[in-house]
């Protein structure tokens, strides 16, 4: 094992948090997933693989309850996805140095929590407003793909409040989307790591975590949003997410501490 029995109850106790919080609004967790996992593992190959592993785990249950419930159409979810997926595993698939990804991965955390924030700030619409260019939808998915590819997530923190910022559908539709753009950036996350011959999967804790999260995920994707606060569970985990986010781009990408 890499870490301590105490630091894994640990870790579990935030997963399963995480899991359940995130899930309820179509998230995967992945953001924070990355931010507890760099308190307790110095491996960045690990942080990576175990990221995309959890957040794999937790959006597959919430996307398969999307479609069954008939918020989701694949036809409608294909120009975001049909760009990610190659630029996930392209993202992935970077042997990064050490510092240079823990720059970019708090780096991206401070993005995610300016962005949770964004999203809990908006005014959301009933209807679309205005029509947009249909290749915005390619390059959205094209640009979020690498980037979660890069860092090890599935980007669904970023693409949400895109979507809802531009009023592209309702707001259980965006969520549907998040959730299965997540999915699919998983995958071909994980495909890229393994490509490059950078996939760690420490399997007692990969294995633990795996199944903290399926618990917690199929418990959150059940919950309704109104006995939960969604812009309140947003707003808390952005500081908590901005929070890590500094210490990992001061202490592990700059050394200054």
């Amino acid at each position: 094992m890499l870490i301590s029995i105490e630091s894994l109850f640990l870790l579990c106790l935030g997963f399963f948090v995480v899991a359940t919080l995130y899930s309820s609004v179509g998230f995967g967790g992945g953001s924070s997933y990355l931010a507890l996992l760099t308190l307790f593992l110095v491996s960045f190959f690990a942080i990576r693989s175990i990221a995309l592993v959890c957040n794999l785990v937790v959006v597959s249950g919430s996307t398969f309850l999307y479609f069954k419930h008939g918020h989701a159409r694949l036809k409608d979810f294909l120009p975001f996805v049909i760009t990610s997926i190659p630029m996930a595993f392209l993202g992935a698939s970077f042997r990064l140095k050490e510092e240079v990804f823990f720059i970019i991965l708090g780096s991206a955390l401070i993005i995610s929590s300016i962005f949770l924030v964004w999203q809990t700030a908006g005014i959301k619409l009933s209807e679309p407003t205005k029509a947009y260019p249909k290749y915005l939808s390619f390059l959205i998915g094209a640009f979020i793909g690498f980037l979660s590819g890069l860092v090890g997530i599935g980007g669904g923190i970023f693409l949400a409040p895109i979507l809802n910022h531009i009023n592209w559908d309702r707001s259980v539709k965006i969520a549907a989307l998040a959730s299965f753009f997540i999915l699919v950036n998983s995958i071909s996350g994980l495909g890229g790591l393994f490509f490059a011959e950078t996939l760690e999967l420490p399997w007692i804790e990969t294995l633990i975590l795996a199944l903290t999260v399926l618990l917690g995920g199929q418990l959150g994707v059940r919950l309704s949003l109104k006995k939960l606060s969604a812009k309140g569970i947003k707003r808390i985990t952005a500081i908590l997410v901005f929070v890590v986010g500094v210490r990992v781009l001061l202490v592990n990408g700059f050394g200054l501490f």
